[in-house]
């Protein structure tokens, strides 16, 4: 909804704002190619605009179209709050990261952004770091508190949280759709990322930011995302560093498929859900449309020729890539995949089998277990290794081929201050350790997200010195590709990691060797995927 109001009404609130020692408007609006945007100071003295349309809502017969231009409007769009987050399964308030319920729509397609106190000087903007939420590509929002750009913006950068669409309104393909889109269907959601980038080029200059220096960075489902971007033909030039935490589409392990076979389960999907026609999956309510399709199980991204126009290995494999600075890292305990319970050294061994037949004897060899408490440790090891350590070293080594611009990686092996007697519904304080997603919170400085509504954490100097640093190191990455002195690029022949935890300083990747163990395991399926989350 487009909000108006008068100059002389925006003053006395700037007033009342100041007086009372608040947040207030952030002054003379900024004008985007769309029309006047307001947004508001922070008590921090960051400024930040939150709700940002960067294109047309993907409603009624813009659903599973490509994202469009936003129109024009009149007067000044007061960018003061966020947006709904694009419209998905909610969840509950007794899990980890996602605090409480947010308004949904499918109308969410917009950023938020937040900006130094200063604007800079005119031949000295600010680089920009673009960020893209994980979610399995099913779930996530661009104003979860654990996002927030304050923190970042406070150090002297321009923040910008991207929405996207999610699930299958984001990552339907289906024959119908190929038709209308000229023999193209699917990746909606990755097209949107696309469209809020090229919104940055033509407008962030405006708010302070350098569109010739973006950083797009991101986690899980948002890391595979820049992998993407990286691979992509359509995002070439949008961006000129990438962060990866914890995700890539390299591999075989959560690949693109090809859009015959996406087409095929996007039939399944409209099958399951009772629709004589595209028009009719339309027609029918999004809220209805998502509860019908959780059963349908759907791989999210297509080769489609087009955003994604062969598999990102390939891509990289000919040099055809954005060859441009790579900061990618994982951390100590994820996992995208469990050998399930291991009480014992046997669970392990037999878990093993079950998972890798072809290279059982080496597993145990590389990752010994001689007690119950060695063999969860050891399980633990290999469920990183196969899945997210796997991940991100074929994502290291394809850069290292033919590309020119240096690779920095890190492993995150720090594990939260828990509360005492703190409890969730998705993870146990007691043994999840280094978590997925448990370094973002230290990278962007919102620690007391976690605190948000409810105490979860007792954080330490340890905690904020850490993320002080991580910051830092984030920002000079962003700033001009390298994250600091002490931190030497990688290299295929001495493949090292920047440690962030108890102890730091560079380490040998954990069992780089041993990687090759898992490309012959069997893949996640599309049944496991839903366990995949952030």
């Amino acid at each position: 909804m487009l909000r108006l109001c008068a100059a002389l009404g925006a003053l006395a609130i700037a007033s009342a704002a100041l007086a009372q020692g608040v947040e207030r408007p952030t002054g003379d609006p900024v004008r985007t190619d769309a029309g006047l945007i307001s947004g508001k100071t922070l008590q921090s003295g960051v400024r930040t605009w939150l709700g940002v349309p960067f294109a047309a809502p993907p409603v009624r017969d813009l659903r599973w179209r490509d994202p469009q231009p936003h129109s024009a409007w009149q007067g000044v769009w007061h960018a003061d709050r966020p947006a709904a987050e694009c419209i998905q399964p909610l969840r509950g308030r007794n899990i980890n990261h996602y605090f409480g319920e947010e308004a949904t729509s499918e109308d969410c397609l917009y950023l938020n952004i937040w900006a130094p106190e200063t604007p800079p000087s005119s031949d000295k903007p600010y680089p920009v770091i673009a960020w893209i939420y994980g979610g399995g590509f099913n779930v996530g929002s661009a104003s979860m508190a654990n996002y927030a750009g304050e923190p970042l913006a406070a150090r002297g950068v321009v923040y910008v949280a991207i929405a996207y669409r999610v699930g299958p309104l984001g990552f339907l393909a289906h024959p119908d759709l190929t038709k209308e889109g000229e023999g193209h269907s699917g990746n909606y959601g990755l097209k949107d990322q696309i469209a809020a980038l090229r919104w940055v080029q033509r407008n962030i200059a405006a708010f302070g930011g350098d569109p010739d220096n973006v950083t797009i960075a991101g986690q899980s489902a948002g890391s595979m995302s820049v992998s993407l971007l990286q691979a992509s033909p359509a995002a070439r030039g949008l961006f000129h560093r990438v962060v990866g935490m914890s995700g890539s589409a390299l591999g075989e392990l959560m690949a693109p498929v090809p859009l015959a076979d996406a087409e095929t389960e996007g039939v399944a999907l409209q099958q399951a859900l009772g629709a004589a026609s595209i028009a009719a999956m339309r027609d029918m309510p999004a809220d209805r449309l998502i509860a019908l399709a959780a059963p349908v199980k759907r791989r999210p991204i297509v080769i489609d020729g087009q955003v994604v126009a062969e598999a990102p290995k390939a891509s990289f494999a000919a040099g055809r890539q954005s060859d441009v600075p790579m900061m990618i890292g994982f951390t100590k305990d994820e996992y995208f995949r469990s050998l399930g319970p291991i009480a014992s050294v046997v669970d392990y061994e037999k878990a093993a089998r079950t998972a890798f037949p072809r290279t059982t004897k080496q597993i145990s060899q590389a990752y010994p277990a001689r007690t119950a408490e060695e063999a969860r440790r050891a399980a633990r090891d290999v469920e990183r290794d196969s899945t997210l350590g796997l991940q991100m070293a074929e994502w290291a080594k394809a850069q290292s081929v033919k590309g020119k611009a240096p690779v920095y990686g890190y492993f995150f092996t720090r594990t939260h201050p828990y509360r005492p007697g703190v409890t969730f519904a998705d993870h146990d304080p007691a043994t999840v350790g280094a978590y997925h997603t448990a370094d973002v919170p230290y990278w962007l400085g919102t620690l007391d997200s976690l605190n948000l509504f409810r105490t979860t954490r007792d954080w330490t100097e340890t905690d904020r010195a850490l993320s002080a640093d991580m910051m830092d190191r984030l920002i000079a990455f962003a700033r001009n590709g390298r994250p600091g002195s002490d931190w030497p690029m990688w290299r295929a022949s001495t493949p090292k990691l920047h440690a962030f935890g108890e102890s730091g300083g560079m380490i040998d990747w954990p069992h780089f060797k041993d990687l090759s163990l898992f490309t012959d395991a069997t893949p996640v399926t599309p049944a496991e995927r839903p366990r995949i989350r952030d």
